[in-house]
């Protein structure tokens, strides 16, 4: 049985922190190793996020509306983080709670096990109010 926690820790949180690298470094112009010392990871790390080695994306259909505002949010974050100096976990935690909030969890907790997603207290107690 797979929990949906589980799927932000092995799918969610690797895309974001791929998709995060990329908009830092090619949007905002930090180096990788800046980009590295804010998420307190390797600059290895970084470079393999950027150059798509690790976090692959779910399998998203990229026009679908959740997913465009989801990576608007995260072009949002990363702006914050790059001109505001915002610390970097709480986008992230803003991220996944965006991720579950636009039903994204869900989809790709129905695709990986072929059930509907367990009502969980992550929840909001009104799950067909999926706003960003």
């Amino acid at each position: 049985m797979k929990i949906p926690c589980e799927l932000i820790v092995w799918h969610a949180l690797p895309m974001i922190r791929r998709e995060m690298a990329a908009e830092l470094v090619g949007t905002h112009g930090m180096s990788q190793a800046d980009v590295a010392r804010k998420f307190g990871m390797t600059d290895a790390a970084v470079s393999q996020y950027i150059r798509r080695k690790r976090g692959a994306r779910p399998e998203f259909d990229l026009e679908d509306p959740a997913y465009a505002a989801f990576m608007d949010a995260l072009r949002e974050s990363a702006r914050r983080i790059a001109a505001e100096g915002v610390d970097p976990s709480v986008e992230m935690c803003s991220l996944c709670g965006v991720f579950r909030r636009t039903g994204l969890l869900d989809r790709a907790y129905s695709e990986q096990t072929g059930s509907p997603p367990p009502k969980c207290s992550c929840y909001p107690s009104d799950q067909d109010e999926r706003t960003v």
